[in-house]
């Protein structure tokens, strides 16, 4: 049976609302199923950042935090496995995907096992890993048999690199089969001018502006980022635009001892990124590790060199190496040719093999094997 003509499904989907790389493709993911005719529901404590609750076939259901007397902390995991386990009675889904492995996939986990044999309220687990999962138990061990568990008892398991694959597998000594499934974006038409948005930035024509794009977590080593920015000091009309998925204000001695001040330009929680990122010229990311970078992926998207592939689609430097660094954005300033070569050849790349087109299917050819094998 070709798959065009199988049942559409009914799936939930659990992730982290906030802005981050996992909650982002997870949304996509979401509203690219429910165009393609599936009904997705969506179950977290708050809706997803850049969820389109108006677009047909989406769906969200709410999560309360307990905050019993009795336990000193609030708790998520048994009030989400509660939730799951009566958005899948109520509406029958065929598969709960979730997006990381504790808490959620733990608590997908309970909810099937209350849901018991009965097929119609007993949705097949899909855990996708996205490499915070591991450096999770890497804070704190206690958590190892938990993530262990949780992925094991998955009935389908993805990883959105094949690096982070193979650390799972080594990490967790697994002999289950983790599927790889790249992480995708789907690039929005802006609807700003890229002059008016540097404009309202505050930057120049001639000025050559970087782009940032995360959650500032430990990984993406945000004090690289600002020493490499000193390094070009003596170039003022070279610029670096953050945006900043969490507070900045502890970066902010940093900015004012290294007096980068006046070449940054900051935003928080910003939503409209389409808006953005046709402004840049280039993107910079100083990650120590990244299991698949979305910042790296949506600047490619609109055509932004950066760090991808060495050469093709921009440059790439060893961790720590700033000189490397701020010498490759001097190259990329003084060679606007090259910048747009290497530009196009990003956006090209990022629509081949990370586009919408080319992944989505893949989810949904996998759903369907989950399905019959578990």
């Amino acid at each position: 049976m070709g798959q065009k003509s199988m049942k559409k499904l009914r799936i939930g989907i659990t992730c982290y609302p906030t802005i981050g790389g996992s909650g982002i493709v997870a949304t996509e993911l979401g509203a690219e199923l429910a165009r393609r005719g599936h009904e997705v529901h969506f179950i977290s404590y708050d809706p997803p950042f850049r969820l389109d609750l108006k677009q047909k076939g989406i769906f969200f259901h709410q999560v309360g935090l307990n905050e019993y007397r009795l336990f000193k902390y609030p708790d998520y995991t048994l009030p989400l496995a509660v939730k799951m386990f009566e958005v899948s009675v109520r509406h029958r889904l065929d598969i709960l995907h979730v997006h990381y492995a504790v808490p959620h996939a733990t608590a997908a986990l309970l909810a099937r096992k209350i849901a018991g044999k009965k097929a119609s309220a007993r949705p097949r687990v899909v855990t996708t890993l996205h490499g915070t999962d591991i450096t999770l138990v890497g804070n704190d061990p206690k958590l190892y048999p938990i993530v262990k568990y949780s992925i094991e008892q998955s009935c389908g398991v993805t990883a959105v690199s094949r690096d982070l694959r193979a650390i799972t597998q080594k990490e967790f000594k697994l002999k289950k089969h983790i599927e790889v499934i790249y992480n995708f974006y789907t690039p929005r038409r802006p609807r700003m001018r890229r002059d008016t948005m540097r404009k309202k930035l505050g930057i120049r024509t001639d000025d050559f502006m970087l782009i940032h794009l995360s959650n500032l977590r430990p990984v993406k080593r945000i004090p690289d980022l600002l020493r490499i920015l000193a390094r070009l000091k003596s170039h003022p009309s070279i610029k670096l635009l953050l945006l900043a998925g969490a507070p900045f204000k502890e970066f902010l001695p940093l900015v004012q001892r290294l007096n980068v001040g006046k070449q940054l330009v900051m935003r928080e929680n910003v939503r409209d990124i389409e808006n953005y990122i046709p402004a840049a010229d280039a993107g910079i990311f100083t990650s120590e590790d990244e299991s698949f970078g979305m910042g790296m992926l949506e600047t490619m998207s609109y055509g932004v060199p950066e760090v991808a592939r060495d050469g093709i689609t921009g440059y790439l430097y060893r961790v720590g190496d700033l000189k490397g660094f701020a010498d490759g954005v001097m190259r990329l300033a003084r060679d606007r040719a090259l910048k747009d070569r290497l530009g196009t050849q990003a956006a090209v790349r990022a629509r081949t093999w990370f586009s919408a087109d080319a992944v989505v299917g893949e989810y949904e050819r996998y759903y369907y094997r989950v399905l019959k094998n578990c």
